[in-house]
């Protein structure tokens, strides 16, 4: 199957289970996790309709609603779903938490770590990372 024919199918996918995880597209797909992720952001660049453009138009705005995809070669991107800094190196960061069944305390240590270069205080999400790394010693304990 072509690349472009693949991008098609997740597309068509995405609209019709807008919440599926990058995990439930590699294996409908029968691909790794990282390019399923890539796959998702290909199609969700695509996603606008011929029909959202015309409507777009016809009432004379200007610029298309930043959770639509892509207008102008600006990609936009969906904060509330797959937000950016938790995607970073083709994994969600939850993809990674659930396959490795972390605690809730655990999860959190990889999410404020992998977020630090990417979102925010770098020190302060380092910070919130290591309270809930001493937390969870101190469960143990």
């Amino acid at each position: 199957m072509k690349k472009e024919s693949k991008v098609l199918l997740v597309a068509n996918y995405l609209h019709d289970y807008p919440n599926a995880t990058g995990r439930e597209i590699a294996k409908k797909f029968k691909c790794a996790l990282s390019y399923a992720y890539i796959l998702m952001s290909k199609a969700k660049a695509i996603e606008i309709s011929v029909e959202e453009v015309v409507d777009e138009i016809e009432r004379g705005l200007d610029s298309i609603a930043p959770s639509r995809g892509t207008l102008n070669n600006e990609v936009f991107t969906d904060t509330v779903n797959h937000p950016p800094h938790y995607k970073t190196g083709g994994i969600e960061v939850i993809d990674f938490i659930e396959a490795k069944s972390l605690s809730y305390h655990l999860g959190n240590v990889i999410k404020y770590i992998s977020r630090a270069d990417h979102k925010g205080d770098k020190l302060e999400n380092l910070q919130k990372a290591q309270w809930y790394l001493n937390r969870a010693i101190s469960n143990l304990k």
